[in-house]
């Protein structure tokens, strides 16, 4: 009895979704066209969506047999586009099903490009024996080198041809890359201050509002937990390429790069201010603009109100 209910539910199904035990009904015409005519071109003309029918039948046929849809007997392109949603791990595993598929090169290329966006090796001519995957596996390598030891980590992208022993190279690549450590990171810009200089040239502060710029530098150099020289640096650069970035908004509130400078502290130690638990008593609005207008007294009181606002709403700049 419960198998008799069950093939009506699904010769239901089918009928619904335009099969039948016969063959495929179009829903266009609504007609019949046998299932084991499909293959000639004639009727796949006259079926709607024509060939694509054709594959949408041998691949029902594949996943009832197989259990799982069999990707070399899709398009290429839409195949392709399957498997670009894969990360490294499930795409290795998928080659061992679909190896010619799954080892395409164009499909390792987006994977690195993706995680590790410059590499000085993307703008050569590929060296013998070159592959994409190859190339993955000695990037993550050198990125988890990097991570235990930041130094050892650059010599070892160097040794393999994978980034020149250029400065600017170097900051190309941290700028695009996020699976680096930021507390290993911090501590190498802060020794290889020529790296950090080409790094603080790569951002692009126009048009931003000033906390916003100061949010976004904080997101790729990260702060020290602790003031001290190494903070005073980073907001020096960060000072003079806002300026450098917004010369007419500077003109306009009459603003100088030790001006911003200055500004960039208050915003941090109003951020601590309001948005640490162990400050019971907040900075007002009021004292925020009497404190800030003390060290820096071109600037209107309807700016630095505007300063106050974004951290109050927004939160920490340095988070």
């Amino acid at each position: 009895m419960g198998q008799g209910l069950w093939r009506i539910a699904r010769n239901q199904q089918l009928q619904q979704q335009g099969y039948s035990g016969q063959g495929y009904l179009t829903r266009e015409h609504g007609r019949r066209i046998p299932a084991n005519n499909v293959s000639n071109p004639s009727h796949r003309k006259q079926a709607q969506g024509g060939i694509d029918i054709y594959h949408l039948l041998k691949t029902r046929k594949s996943k009832e047999q197989e259990g799982f849809i069999n990707l070399e007997m899709l398009p290429p392109e839409l195949s392709f586009t399957i498997l670009s949603y894969l990360n490294a791990t499930d795409l290795c595993l998928a080659s061992c099903v679909w190896q010619d598929l799954a080892n395409d090169e164009l499909l390792w290329q987006g994977l690195c490009k993706s995680t590790w966006g410059h590499c000085s090796i993307y703008n050569k001519n590929p060296p013998l024996g070159f592959s994409f995957r190859k190339l993955y596996m000695q990037l993550d390598e050198g990125s988890l080198t990097f991570n235990a030891n930041p130094d050892e980590g650059v010599n070892y992208f160097m040794s393999k041809g994978i980034l020149d022993d250029s400065p600017k190279e170097i900051a190309k690549f941290i700028f695009c890359t996020r699976t680096l450590n930021w507390k290993k990171l911090r501590i190498y810009l802060d020794e290889r201050r020529d790296v950090l200089d080409d790094l603080v040239t790569l951002h692009n502060f126009r048009n931003q509002f000033l906390p916003n710029a100061l949010r976004e530098f904080f997101r790729h150099i990260h702060a020290p937990e602790e003031r001290g020289e190494y903070l005073e640096t980073l907001i020096t650069k960060f000072s003079h390429r806002f300026c450098a970035c917004n010369p007419d908004l500077m003109r306009e509130l009459g603003l100088s790069p030790d001006a911003v400078y200055v500004l960039c502290y208050s915003l941090i130690l109003l951020s601590i201010d309001l948005t640490s638990p162990h400050v019971k008593n907040k900075m007002s609005k009021r004292e925020f603009i009497r404190n800030t207008r003390r060290a820096a007294q071109n600037i209107s009181e309807d700016f630095v109100g505007h300063l106050y606002d974004n951290i109050y709403l927004i939160g920490h700049v340095a988070a």
